[in-house]
């Protein structure tokens, strides 16, 4: 997959380009039946497949109060785009300037002449442009003006628990914030994943509970909710099982707010190193334990909880 990171890099339109448009925060489920459409209308006119999404999120630039927390990071939203077989993805640097074109103008200069778009696949909630005055209907007659196809996707409703629902990047965030991590895969067709680097932590987690701890610094992804939960953490290529513990450490009473992860069966020294988190199951809420020994002997719980879930993996 070829990836711009600026409109103005593109030396020449693309070969009847068949695009989708959105942000596209999770890449889930709905967002890849997008992708395989685009790739499947660009292969039956023999052009390109495109997507175009935005850097940073533009709910973030268009209000000031720094939501939504973000269910995959650039890179990541990167990574599982050119997994589905995307030709070429744009990520758009998203300003207020960028936030004020005019539908028209966007269309004309930026989707027909520059990007050289022949078909374009959208949900059925669409909008764009300044002030989202561009909509469905407004599309389908530039598209007679322009000479495009418009193609409208069908919304993807999983069944889960008896329930069938639109797929949505907000749902998601909700299911992760209520630590519901298994309905949240079945919407994103993955495990929930956090990616940081680890940092030294109080030093505590192996000299005085004995099991030693990768303290995870976050950068401004969505955190599942407070609790233990059963993950796998990729380093280097490899694949482990894990322990993972989402909050404030009641028991030590210091009121800082920590992801760490305890490795089974791993002492390497991996500070500063980045590693990434799947979360596949929460075993039980944050609990302030006696002491130190009570903690340790539900930590033990908790490594043998861990091991049943991710040996049915």
């Amino acid at each position: 997959m070829k990836y711009f990171d600026q409109i103005e890099k593109l030396k020449e339109p693309f070969k009847a380009a068949v695009v989708t448009i959105g942000n596209f925060d999770g890449v889930h489920l709905g967002h890849q039946s997008l992708f395989h459409e685009v790739i499947e209308k660009a292969d039956a006119i023999h052009g390109s497949s495109v997507v175009i999404t935005f850097q940073p999120h533009p709910i973030r630039v268009l209000t000031s109060n720094g939501k939504p927390p973000l269910i995959t990071l650039t890179e990541q939203k990167r990574e599982l785009i050119a997994n589905t077989g995307i030709d070429n993805l744009i990520c758009i640097p998203f300003t207020t300037g960028f936030s004020q074109i005019a539908a028209s103008d966007f269309v004309k200069n930026i989707l027909v002449e520059r990007i050289g778009m022949k078909a374009i696949v959208v949900g059925q909630d669409y909008t764009f442009g300044k002030n989202r005055e561009g909509n469905l209907d407004l599309l389908q007659t530039y598209s007679e003006q322009f000479g495009f196809e418009v193609i409208i996707n069908d919304w993807i409703r999983p069944r889960t628990n008896g329930s069938v629902q639109r797929i949505s990047s907000t749902l998601i965030r909700e299911l992760v914030t209520d630590g519901d991590i298994e309905k949240a895969r079945t919407l994103l067709g993955r495990y929930y994943q956090i990616r940081g680097t680890v940092a030294q932590g109080r030093d505590r987690g192996g000299r005085l509970l004995g099991f030693p701890t990768a303290n995870v610094n976050l950068k401004d992804e969505l955190c599942p909710k407070m609790g233990v939960y059963a993950v796998t953490v990729e380093l280097d290529y490899r694949k482990f099982n894990a322990v993972a513990n989402i909050g404030f450490s009641p028991t030590f009473d210091d009121h800082v707010f920590t992801v760490e992860v305890h490795i089974l069966d791993f002492n390497d020294d991996i500070y500063g190193q980045n590693i990434r988190v799947n979360f596949i199951k929460r075993i039980r809420d944050e609990k302030k334990f006696a002491g130190i020994s009570e903690l340790s002997a539900q930590i033990e719980k908790d490594i043998a909880k861990a091991h049943e879930i991710l040996t049915l993996l």
